[in-house]
């Protein structure tokens, strides 16, 4: 899709904002209804009805996205093309500087009882508390053999890795398994290479592994620590080039600022509340062209389970959604970048909803912003990489193909 789009481009003063509630498709609770059917939202309700709505599909029918193949989808990024670890987000989000000598690698501390993982997220470890253990690991940690080991925090119970080796990796390197089960009960994994290249950095790996539980092993809250996403530096086009577009991430969480940053978007730190990202959207309109706001709380809340929370969740954008109306943007895209069903807590396959309005659209197909209304829009179900190009097109950035 990028190659076709790129000779089409026509830059203009058009503005588009892509608002992403992270895990935003659900499946029907105990009262037959989805966490966004549940939810209380009278004015993403409204604008869906003079909207087109539709359904989109991140990867492929039947595959369930990591976050990083959902936002580079959401970007026009073929996730099945370009594969991006989550270490290289996560890092680049925390604001390390990742090179062709590293390894990056995202991690979350745990609880290990006994030799079994007892909490994945450690209780979702408060930031300050976090911030606290991962310079304590940083102090005690500064080199593995000849590979140097730098440390970053994270939010709650979330931290990078970066290790540099002394000379360039070969591609492969990365291509390690994690050590987090997915689930509680089980024992961690070991990390295991799965290509020849990436033999030297699985035993720098293990060695981290029993360091870091050596130093964390009276801790309560958090003595143990998964590692996730190893990942080598990819080569990938900007946005700017694909697009013609000066894009601003606003994202609180530093996985998706990563992900901005690696195709080239501005992405300041910020807090994390709703009002301090609107509140650089407004400071910031001037100066771009497109607007990533990323929402994280309404996954974090399925992944728990928390139907309720996560319809709550999206009741609070809802909220806030006037505010972003009265910036009148040519086009505004609504969505998320996966589904995360409570009922599974975990990450889905199902189609995601989506709403865009632009001037330049039918509507009036869908009575309501969700995932069964959304199914009766002009759009139908299209692959998410597609999305780049219906804004470009509403936002009158495309010229005509051909004679």
């Amino acid at each position: 899709m990028q190659n076709l789009i790129k000779n089409l481009i026509v830059k203009n003063n058009s503005k588009i904002i892509l608002l992403v509630l992270d895990g935003l498709g659900g499946l029907p609770g105990e009262h037959g209804k989805t966490e966004l059917e549940t939810a209380d939202t009278p004015n993403l309700d409204t604008l869906a009805q003079s909207s087109g709505c539709g359904l989109h599909i991140p990867v492929a029918p039947g595959i369930t996205p990591g976050s990083g193949p959902g936002h580079l989808a959401l970007f026009g990024y073929d996730p099945k093309e370009f594969q991006i670890g989550r270490g290289i987000l996560e890092a680049l989000g925390l604001g390390l500087e990742v090179k062709n000598t590293d390894i990056a690698i995202r991690c979350n501390y745990a609880i290990v009882e006994n030799g079994i993982v007892k909490d994945r997220r450690a209780g979702r470890i408060p930031t300050p508390e976090s911030k606290k253990l991962t310079e304590k690991l940083q102090q005690e940690i500064n080199k593995i053999d000849d590979v140097e080991v730098i440390f970053a925090p994270g939010m709650e119970h979330r931290f990078a890795v970066v290790l540099r080796f002394p000379e360039a990796l070969e591609p492969g390197s990365g291509a390690i398994n994690d050590t987090d089960p997915q689930k509680e009960g089980k024992s961690p994994l070991t990390p295991v290479p799965s290509t020849p290249q990436a033999e030297r950095v699985a035993k720098v790996a293990e060695k981290l592994i029993a360091k870091v539980a050596e130093i964390l092993k009276s801790e309560n809250k958090a003595n143990f620590i998964l590692l996730r996403g190893f990942s080598e530096m990819p080569r990938m086009p900007s946005f700017e080039e694909a697009y013609g577009l000066k894009a601003l991430a606003i994202a609180p969480y530093p996985m998706y600022r990563g992900v901005a940053k690696l195709i080239g978007m501005h992405a300041p730190d910020l807090k994390g509340d709703l009002k301090e990202e609107l509140d650089s959207l407004r400071e910031n309109y001037d100066s771009y062209d497109f607007f990533f706001i990323h929402v994280k709380k309404v996954d974090s809340f399925g992944e728990d389970g928390n139907f309720e929370g996560k319809a709550h969740k999206i009741e609070e954008v809802d909220n806030i959604l006037p505010e972003i109306l009265e910036l009148k943007p040519d086009v505004l895209i609504i969505t998320g970048d996966h589904s995360t069903p409570s009922v599974l807590k975990s990450h889905s396959w199902h189609p995601v909803p989506f709403l865009l309005k632009s001037p330049y659209v039918l509507g009036g197909l869908s009575s309501a912003f969700s995932e069964r209304e959304c199914r009766k829009g002009e759009f139908g179900i299209i692959p998410t990489v597609n999305l780049m190009a219906l804004a470009l097109a509403n936002a009158g950035r495309l010229k005509k193909f051909g004679a």
